[in-house]
């Protein structure tokens, strides 16, 4: 486990392993989501932008295409599934 403490500042420093790991990089945009137990620290731009097209080829998918009905009971089941840890 790594630490590290916070600044009469209420600042944190990010030890350089973890920044190496995640591919963060001075300067880096962050959001911090506040948990019922902590933070939750995340880039706020994960991926650099793209075209759909560039990212579909990547995700191909056989079978009877879903209806929007489907795709809304699967965001519903994810939702729940990670709202637990929301404050």
């Amino acid at each position: 486990m790594i630490s590290t403490h916070l600044s009469s500042k209420g600042q944190i420093m990010i030890p350089r392993q973890i920044c190496q790991h995640q591919h963060w990089e001075s300067e880096q945009e962050l959001v911090i989501i506040e948990l019922k137990n902590g933070i939750w620290l995340k880039p706020k731009y994960p991926f650099k932008s793209t075209y759909l097209e560039d990212a579909a080829k990547y995700l191909p998918y056989k079978g009877k295409a879903k209806t929007l009905a489907d795709m809304d009971a699967a965001i519903a089941v994810g939702v729940l599934e990670n709202n637990d840890d929301c404050i």
